[in-house]
């Protein structure tokens, strides 16, 4: 800096204003020494209050409330899980260690209110003496909960007793147990859905967290504010809890009578039913066995005894946990079997190889890429019109009529049926069967004629049903979804979930075609005892050879509807490696879809034929 600028510098900041500036410094600096000391005074003094003050506006006025998850009801408004309000017990050990006159009386309202040992408090005291905020139980209900409130307002019994108090929480409950543990899930870990619509629906049943906060006002009271919780939506689902319960009774039945039956275990690998609406999709039941206890989902004591657990390891057990979790009918795949044949019926009839008027001959078996492939009757069906052929469930007759259609035109509609695609239900799981499926390139003629027949390819139970659904309701082809409307906490509808029309398969000339050779399979064929006084019942009978065809193992199915005119109900039973000596009987698949249609089609109040509608109508 020259000498000319310093000179400046004294003009512009004569001595008076100098001494000023160092004064006002000065005077900053006393400022800060005083506020330090004072700090400091307080601290030694008052801290003690001062930070209690402070913690317990962190504690307790600056909490979570915690949010209500939404329920799930059936399309009647019968709750199947909902959220429980519950408590936490908290103790403050800071507060109650501030006098010895608390320890004692406080320690025993422990143990008598809640059943808190004295030991857990005198570990927690020893560990934790500073602590503002331990939670030593969860899930105290409302009248535990009010018993203590009356013991904490009473000052006069109980002055002693300090530094306790009581947390709102929510614990997720299911009040039919194992009723449609498949379709309704879990939750995990407080509100995650594992699941079934609890994992799907999760973020719309899930809401969001209020809080109650405050800060000091002027002098050392805390002035409160509270932020209320936003609760999540309800869902209701397409279920009906009494036809749900239906179709459990019978699976449940069927399973307990074959249990250890031809050998040791199970009633069945999988029994699963699946019951829809074939005029919009809608599911109003979905079960599988083995099913498990919602409430309590990691017990696996129903199939397994002790020592067989005791053997597991933990990944074993994880294993068997997540295969009884898995729902059969969206996640497992298998080979359909006959129930097929009405899909390649109609398949013919749309692309002109067939017209109706045609004969088969079957002789027992026809001889095609190097294989005799057997019919079902091995002495042979003779001369089969096509109604005939369905109902006897030819297999000669429907190879020769998979030769007709041509590789090419069959794969289509396979899809336009939709196999190979995912079907697009609302539940978590689903599995992906495209690559199950054959394509032009390599389909031979062999795989072509055990492809008509349902053999050789995969599908699942949600694809069956819903393609079904479109060959008995005139061609459309509804995408399958097991919610209808999703409400806000008050029950007003936040949001409806139409169906969904995907596409048409195939004309209704053809569906009625394909409805009366269904209708004659019930009357004449393998579903006669489905054939039910007062109602038209249409069907298909199945019986699927499982890999490697040696072993005797087999899935057998039925799938129906009823009435005849515009269906109002689709039902699908399938049974997977029934516990019997012989598997191969589709008759029990019958036997249980005819139980079950028995018992809920008068509830569903399903369409009557039309003489016992008049007899009804003249008592």
């Amino acid at each position: 800096m020259t000498k000319k600028t310093m000179h400046r510098l004294r003009k512009k900041f004569p001595k008076f204003m100098q001494k000023k500036l160092v004064i006002l410094y000065l005077g900053i600096i006393l400022a800060f020494v005083f506020l330090i000391g004072r700090i400091t005074y307080i601290n030694a003094s008052d801290g003690e209050e001062y930070t209690k003050i402070v913690l317990d506006q962190q504690q307790y006025d600056s909490r979570v409330i915690p949010y209500k998850r939404g329920d799930i009801v059936d399309r009647n408004g019968t709750k199947i899980a909902t959220s429980e309000r519950v408590y936490n017990v908290i103790l403050d050990v800071k507060t109650m260690l501030s006098d010895e006159d608390y320890v004692e009386p406080t320690k025993q309202v422990l143990k008598d209110c809640f059943g808190i040992e004295e030991e857990e408090v005198d570990t927690l005291i020893e560990e934790s003496p500073d602590s503002r905020y331990s939670v030593l139980k969860k899930g105290i209900d409302y009248n535990t909960a009010k018993e203590f409130e009356a013991i904490d307002e009473d000052d006069e019994n109980y002055p002693d007793v300090k530094g306790i108090w009581l947390e709102s929480d929510y614990v997720r409950t299911y009040p039919y147990n194992t009723l449609a543990s498949d379709v309704i899930g879990f939750t995990v870990d407080g509100n995650v859905g594992n699941g079934g619509i609890e994992g799907y629906y999760n973020t719309i049943l899930n809401g969001t967290d209020g809080r109650e906060y405050g800060y000091l006002d002027g002098g050392t009271s805390v002035e409160q504010t509270v932020k209320e919780p936003i609760n999540g939506k309800t869902v209701v689902s397409t279920i009906d809890v009494q036809v749900q319960s239906i179709v459990e009774k019978y699976i449940k039945q069927f399973n307990d009578e074959r249990k250890n039956n031809a050998t040791a275990g199970e009633g069945s690998k999988n029994t699963a039913v699946m019951i829809m609406n074939p005029q919009n999709g809608e599911i109003l039941a979905e079960a599988s066995y083995p099913n498990y206890d919602l409430n309590n989902p990691r017990n696996l004591s129903s199939y397994y005894t002790q020592e067989q657990l005791d053997a597991m390891s933990d990944e074993e057990q994880l294993d068997a946990l997540n295969s009884l979790w898995k729902n059969f009918c969206v996640s497992d795949t298998y080979e359909p079997g006959s129930t097929i044949k009405p899909f390649t019926v109609a398949a013919a009839l749309e692309t002109g190889a067939l017209n109706g008027d045609e004969t088969f001959y079957c002789e027992g078996s026809l001889h095609i890429g190097g294989y005799d492939i057997h019919c079902i009757n091995r002495e042979g069906h003779g001369t089969q019109t096509l109604k005939e052929a369905v109902e006897n469930s030819c297999n000669v007759a429907l190879m020769q009529i998979g030769e007709k259609i041509g590789a090419e035109d069959f794969i289509k509609y396979q899809h336009i049926f939709g196999f190979g695609e995912l079907a697009g239900i609302d539940l978590p799981g689903e599995a992906a069967t495209e690559g199950l499926l054959y394509t032009v390139d390599n389909m031979d003629e062999t795989s072509l004629a055990t492809n008509a027949f349902g053999q050789n390819f995969n599908v699942t139970m949600t694809q069956m049903l819903a393609g079904f659904c479109s060959l008995i309701n005139g061609g459309e082809y509804y995408e399958p979804h097991i919610v209808k409307q999703i409400q806000d906490e008050n029950g007003n509808v936040v949001e409806n979930e139409e169906p969904v029309l995907v596409k048409r398969t195939i004309s209704e000339e053809t569906s009625t075609l394909v409805k009366d050779y269904m209708r004659g399979v019930v009357q004449n064929g393998s579903g006669k005892l489905a054939d039910l006084e007062g109602y038209e019942v249409g069907g298909k009978t199945g019986t699927a050879e499982k890999l490697p065809r040696s072993e005797g193992k087999n899935l057998v199915s039925f799938i129906g509807y009823a009435p005849q005119e515009n269906p109002e109900i689709a039902i699908y039973v399938v049974i997977d490696e029934p516990n019997e000596y012989d598997q191969a009987q589709s008759s029990l698949a019958v036997q249980m879809a005819s139980d079950i249609m028995k018992e809920i089609f008068p509830y569903l109040g399903i369409s009557k034929t039309s003489e016992t509608a008049d007899d009804t109508a003249t008592q």
